[in-house]
């Protein structure tokens, strides 16, 4: 009786396996469905004429169009093809409307961009813009529309949290376009940064820990009390607000003139510097049109290719870190409190309510702004907890006006046939502020730094380095700088423009554009590394871009080998740095035991000096640290621990750092043996969103491989030494590389961190990602007899 009992159960768990097995299979093939097709004819309604989608061997396609019309048409039913659930989320990220999904996490996100109103002035700005430019918009939105009822099954994102997308509208291109101006854009962390550490550490040290520009010497930061006597209540409010952490790592960007190529003609570097997220930011394509062809990286979403080249021209982009926002802090009427003072006297508040969704839940939310711009403090929940009470934090940020023609200055510089058309291109390109370098077929360099900055008054002592009272006229802005008065170089006399984030402007330059440059530290090797070479080709660019040196390694090597450290543990980690030379390859183990001592010699420098701030302050720092370590103006006072009766030096971290590290990487990794590598913990995170924040979905939806670099190579790989649970993760890198040849630009190269799809069963969603992390390339050419079909689709009228 038992056997049978034991066969009969055997039987039923064989059947019971078997129809989850064939249920399995059935919602793979479903879900397989949701790829989309890729080879026959469609129907497209709203082309002039067919347009041929050849997609090759990566998964780039080459769009085949009569006109710009069933150009820009074909590329957003490409787009929608590939990478419909990133363009939904991005919407709903713009439209704060991520909490209809997310829940509670969201909502303070969500309120956010509410209060900011980048749906409300995209749609203004969709309103303004030229008739050619919204026809171009129109033109893509169709082509996504087309896409979507074309009755493929949705991805999984979409039937996981049971959305239907909504057509797709030309101002939400635009929407995105301010987005990632945003994200481009954190002077005002920095203004509130200065007020919590000045409270914190008193305003001389705080300077010391947000030093200057290697080499500049700013005026004094302003007064704080006199500057904030005006405000009522506790003042020192204001010096609570804020999350005082560094800025992301930015950009590279490098052109040659042909006197320094063995081509003689022009070469041209760029790796824009991103956060790492599955599927990528970027999506290549290449369209050809009568008009000619454009190639390169495109942002889903957006319709026109952002970096690449056309045939007469190629452009690159990093981050100038332009000031072009100011917070305010504004005075509510006593009694009134729909009314704050102006310079000249009382003024309404503009207000609006709406409505934010949370799960099922619906919240109504109070939108208020000033003449200077929105009520931040209404929306990011410390600031509004920090005000002095009778007071408002507002943000003044030039991106927000709705002459904003930043749309139209894509379309022109994909057709941009010179560098007069360049120029006028640019002139419309407003947010953020970036450094554009181009080359020219014909042979010229140049750069410019395009962007709306706003002009100060002389007699404006916070210039943009903290928040300031809105009822003193001394501090609005004075208009913008005129384009023509931006940092320009063309043709410069050495045949070289390198922009890394560094100092733009040039020695005399009189008006304002920042104090917040990032150090030249990779300017400086990009710089070195060019003079290492007399004539440049592609490959020797490619080495640059795959430069692993760490200046923060190189300059705190010294300190790291002079330590004496007490454990056989940290002595065995120190030992690993002989003979090492900086190089954060992946396959080091000296990179991961620098690494690993430096996080440890960071906390004993500061952790005791910031107190409650150090937490979410916790950063690499690199010059303030290099500057104690080097006892530059009786800096290196900050080693002695204040809450220690005994003095401690800066060498006696340095050896104390070696064994704390040890501990922590042996109980965090395990590995004793010292087997373990800088790829192993220095992984490139491309987390999907919201997947990669599910720990069962996680591995299935992320994309991760061992990566090089750090925060200070010119292959970057910027970690967050503040995460307890992967403080090595490479989070921020080269979202994009493209080395461009305009001896014959169809030998350009490109690669972004993960695939062309963001499919997850699609063979494209990571097939770029080893090879990113590689420094290997693709190439796109534009020639059709060069182009080689994997698959070709016709979208037909």
């Amino acid at each position: 009786m038992p056997s049978r009992l034991i066969k009969r159960s055997a039987y039923i768990l064989l059947a019971l396996a078997g129809v989850l097995v064939l249920a399995g299979a059935a919602i793979y093939a479903w879900l397989r469905t949701s790829l989309p097709v890729l080879d026959g004819q469609v129907k497209a309604g709203g082309l002039h004429a067919p347009v041929r989608v050849v997609r090759d061997a990566e998964g780039v396609p080459h769009l085949y169009a009569s006109d710009d019309h069933d150009g820009w048409f074909a590329m957003g039913y490409v787009h929608a093809q590939d990478r419909l659930w990133q363009m939904e989320f991005q919407r709903r990220v713009a439209e704060g409307r991520l909490a209809e999904f997310l829940g509670e996490k969201a909502f303070e996100t969500d309120v956010l961009f509410r209060t900011l109103g980048i749906a409300r002035l995209a749609h203004r700005i969709y309103e303004k813009l030229d008739a050619a430019t919204r026809a171009n918009l129109e033109a893509y939105a169709a082509g996504v529309n087309a896409e979507l009822a074309s009755g493929r099954t949705l991805p999984v994102e979409f039937q996981a949290f049971r959305i239907k997308p909504d057509a797709w509208k030309p101002e939400d291109s635009v929407e995105w376009l301010l987005v990632m101006a945003w994200d481009l854009s954190s002077n005002w962390k920095l203004e509130l940064a200065r007020l919590r550490f000045t409270n914190q550490l008193g305003e001389a040290r705080a300077m010391q820990f947000m030093p200057d520009y290697p080499g500049d010497h700013n005026p004094p930061w302003p007064d704080l009390g006199k500057l904030y006597a005006q405000v009522d209540g506790e003042a020192k409010a204001l010096l609570a607000l804020g999350a005082p952490v560094e800025g992301g790592v930015g950009s590279n960007s490098w052109v040659v003139s042909g006197a320094h190529t063995q081509s003689g003609r022009p070469l041209l570097a760029n790796d824009p510097h991103l956060g790492l997220q599955a599927p990528a930011l970027w999506y290549f394509a290449h369209l050809s049109t009568p008009h000619g062809n454009v190639v390169g990286g495109t942002l889903p979403g957006v319709p026109f290719v952002v970096l690449g080249h056309n045939d007469f021209v190629a452009w690159s982009m990093t981050t100038t870190n332009g000031d072009t926002q100011d917070l305010f802090i504004e005075k509510v009427v006593p009694g009134d409190p729909d009314s704050y003072f102006t310079p000249t006297g009382p003024m309404r508040f503009e207000s609006r309510d709406e409505v934010v969704r949370v799960g099922k839940e619906s919240r109504h939310v109070r939108i208020r702004s000033t003449r200077h711009g929105p009520v931040l403090s209404d929306a990011v929940k410390a600031a509004g907890a920090a005000t002095p009470q009778g007071h408002v934090l507002a943000l003044a940020w030039t991106a927000l006006t709705d002459s904003n023609a930043t749309a139209r200055a894509g379309f022109e510089l994909d057709a941009a046939a010179s560098h007069d058309e360049v120029m006028a291109a640019l002139r419309d390109f407003q947010a953020p502020q970036q450094n554009v370098v181009f080359a020219e077929r014909d042979g010229r360099i140049g750069f410019v730094a395009p962007g709306l900055v706003p002009v100060r008054r002389q007699d404006n002592d916070a210039m943009g380095r903290v928040p300031v009272p809105g009822w003193d006229a001394r501090y609005d802005w004075q208009g913008l700088l005129p384009f023509d008065e931006l940092p320009t170089v063309i043709d410069p006399p050495n045949g070289r423009i390198v922009t890394a984030n560094q100092k733009i402007t040039p020695p005399g330059y009189k008006p304002f554009i920042a104090v917040d440059w990032f150090p030249p530290y990779r300017s400086d090797r990009i710089e070195a590394l060019l003079d290492g070479q007399p004539l440049h080709t592609l490959d020797s660019f490619a080495r640059i871009q795959a430069d692993s040196v760490s200046f923060l390694a190189a300059a705190a090597l010294p300190f790291a080998r002079a330590a004496q450290p007490a454990t056989s543990g940290g002595q065995a980690l120190k030992a690993r740095l002989a003979g090492w030379n900086a190089d954060t390859a992946a396959d080091s183990r000296a990179a991961l035991a620098f690494a690993a001592w430096y996080r440890e010699l960071t906390r004993l420098v500061y952790a005791d000096d910031l107190g409650p701030l150090f937490t979410e302050s916790w950063d690499m720092r690199a010059t303030f640290m290099l500057q104690v370590l080097n006892g530059e103006n009786g800096m290196d006072a900050w080693c002695d621990d204040r809450t220690t009766p005994k003095h401690e030096a800066c060498a006696d971290l340095a050896s104390e750092a070696f064994d704390l590290a040890a501990t922590h990487l042996e109980r965090r990794y395990g590995k004793g043996d010292g087997t373990l590598q800088w790829g192993d913990v220095h992984f490139a995170a491309g987390d999907h969103r919201p997947f990669g924040f599910v720990p069962g979905l996680a591995r299935l939806f992320d994309i991760s491989v061992p990566a090089p670099g750090d925060a200070f190579s010119v292959n970057v790989g910027q970690y967050f030494i503040r995460d307890p649970e992967r403080p090595f993760a490479d989070r921020h890198g080269p979202s994009l590389r493209a080395i461009y040849d305009l001896a014959d630009l169809d030998r350009s190269r490109f690669m972004h961190s993960t695939g062309q799809s963001g499919n997850v069963l699609s063979p494209w969603y990571a097939n770029f990602a080893a090879r990113w992390a590689r420094v290997e390339y693709i190439t796109i050419p534009t020639k059709p007899d060069s182009v080689v079909a994997a698959h070709t689709l016709t979208l037909a009228p």
